[in-house]
């Protein structure tokens, strides 16, 4: 989403206003190139745990925490979630990618948090601007 210019005077933008739906559950096709260049994109912008097949048919679940886009270079650095070491997966060795863990921030956007401030207040609630705890 484009961010549009703001004049000193204007209301503050949030870029994240649109909700739009997880990923959660998800396996792009990572068919061509540009396929797995985009779905390993989003894998690097989830905030969850991710499952990815290897072509000699290793599965790694873990988080995403970088990708590098170098040509024949290219991998995604990810924290595997049983605890070991990070590792680095050469992108031509990724045979499937899949969503599986929740998404943390998965509902949380700035629209859903004002909305539900505004539900306490016409409660009756206490209603506060400290974040909610994280599960």
């Amino acid at each position: 989403m484009p961010y549009r210019k703001l004049s000193p005077m204007s209301e503050v933008h949030h870029p994240n206003t649109h909700e739009s739906p997880s990923l959660e559950g998800s396996a792009p096709s990572i068919a061509t190139p540009a396929q797995r260049q985009a779905a390993l994109d989003e894998a690097f912008d989830y905030r969850g745990d991710v499952t990815i097949t290897t072509t000699d048919g290793r599965t790694i679940v873990g988080y995403v925490y970088d990708r590098r886009s170098a040509g024949a270079n290219s991998c995604v650095r990810i924290m595997p979630q049983d605890g070991s070491p990070r590792m680095n997966v050469p992108y031509d060795q990724i045979q499937g990618l899949e969503f599986t863990g929740k998404d943390p921030a998965a509902g949380k956007s700035w629209e859903t948090w004002v909305k539900k401030y505004h539900e306490k207040k016409a409660r009756g609630e206490a209603a506060s601007i400290e974040s909610e705890h994280v599960e």
